[in-house]
């Protein structure tokens, strides 16, 4: 074929030159129809390569199990290699077809070779991407930190292909770029801070399993509050209960305090942890017709009794003089209440009985008395766990009166007005 075309050229010179046209015209309208048949061959070898390349993968892909192949099909990669395989032709045949134009062969050859250097970053890059998506259906890998290793890769690539383009492109030797990359590390360091920052977080949070896709994470710092989606290289992406999305630098989960809730979602239970203010003033020693009175409540019932033999066995051997109420030992409201509280969440069927569960009472304050009911609901689900809590607290709230104890709260303007 290029034999022919040197006739045909050969026999149209002596033409173009009684036209007045010349070699240099001849020469050109050759240059321009060798590359125009180079590119009319390679358009037809990609149509070809496309047509069966992708038919075979999308075959390959029905029959197999695995659902790799269909994710390499989703991110076309079988249409990127058959762009490389004319490229790769075209890059052999610029030489014969080229070979009495060495200036525009040096072009062509320079620019085809780049072509192909991006080219095959972008096939390397639908095969991670496939690699990435097919990792995240397994369970095993759902939900660590992929993107992350792989935006690592595809820089170390990129890296090696820029080096390789700028060799090609200015024939300068491989060691002197490395050299000069070298030479302005500290440049490229400050230019690729976030990136270099963040490579060295997603390394420690893989290694210690800090953060998972899917944990539910809480940073003040940033006002996030919500579910884990997404880890990358630079970022994390949190997406909130309000259905807001908060992105936090990856580094900053190794250099700041951040809450993860994955530990409670794993545990049996999910804690409450919550107080009521009883008013210092309605604290007091109860009688024996009280006592006999709130042994009406069952669930104090039996302890009342035994309470009341140990303390009056108590204080009738050691002639406890009984007209004063202080003297000796005695039961109290407040004591009783918590005893009561406590044989509640004792009973109750939605409270985790194998973990922590006590009615305590904290530091007293200048609003009165807290009392502290710290305790783990079975149901760990939000929406359940508060309905949990405010069905113990509803009854706790509810109890109180029953043991002449009142609960601290600020004046309204009614009582003011009395």
């Amino acid at each position: 074929m290029y034999k022919f075309i040197e006739h045909v050229f050969g026999f149209l010179y002596p033409i173009f030159r009684k036209w007045g046209l010349g070699y240099n015209f001849a020469s050109y309208l050759s240059l321009i129809f060798n590359i125009a048949l180079l590119c009319l061959l390679a358009y037809f070898i990609y149509v070809v390569f496309r047509l069966v390349l992708v038919t075979v993968m999308v075959f390959i892909a029905k029959k197999t199990k695995t659902k790799f192949d269909d994710l390499l099909v989703t991110n076309k990669t079988a249409k990127y290699i058959a762009h490389l395989i004319p490229l790769l032709f075209i890059y052999k045949a610029v030489p014969v077809i080229l070979n009495k134009y060495e200036y525009w062969e040096g072009v062509f050859g320079k620019l085809v070779g780049i072509y192909i250097v991006f080219l095959l970053l972008w096939i390397v890059r639908t095969i991670f991407n496939a690699l990435k998506d097919y990792l995240k259906l397994k369970p095993r890998y759902s939900d660590k930190p992929i993107d992350s290793f792989i935006q690592v890769i595809m820089i170390v690539l990129w890296l090696v292909g820029i080096t390789v383009i700028i060799s090609r492109l200015f024939e300068i030797n491989h060691t002197e770029i490395l050299t000069t990359f070298g030479a302005v590390s500290a440049l490229i360091i400050l230019i690729f801070r976030d990136i270099i920052m963040g490579f060295v977080a997603s390394v420690q949070v893989a290694i210690n399993d800090m953060i998972r896709i899917g944990d539910w994470v809480t940073m003040d710092k940033f006002g996030a509050d919500g579910d884990v989606i997404e880890i990358n290289l630079t970022t994390v992406k949190v997406r909130n209960f309000d259905n807001t999305t908060t992105t936090i630098p990856t580094y900053s989960l190794s250099s700041d305090s951040f809450q993860n809730w994955r530990g409670m979602l794993n545990s049996d239970g999910r804690r409450i942890k919550r107080h009521i203010l009883i008013k210092t003033s309605s604290i007091r020693f109860l009688e024996d017709a009280e006592l006999s009175k709130l042994k009406s409540i069952h669930l104090i019932s039996d302890y009342i009794d035994t309470r009341k033999k140990d303390i009056d066995a108590y204080n009738s051997s050691n002639s406890i003089d009984k007209s004063i109420l202080i003297n000796g030992r005695n039961l109290t409201n407040l004591g009783l209440f918590r005893k009561y509280i406590t044989s509640y969440l004792r009973s109750h069927p939605a409270l985790n009985q194998d973990m922590i569960l006590m009615c305590r009472q904290l530091q007293s304050t200048s609003q009165g008395v807290p009392i502290e009911i710290y305790a783990f609901s079975r149901d760990k689900v939000w929406e359940n766990y508060e309905y949990v809590m405010s069905d113990v607290f509803d009854h706790v709230f509810s109890s109180v009166k029953y043991f002449d104890l009142e609960v601290y709260e600020l004046p309204s303007e009614k009582e003011y007005l009395k």
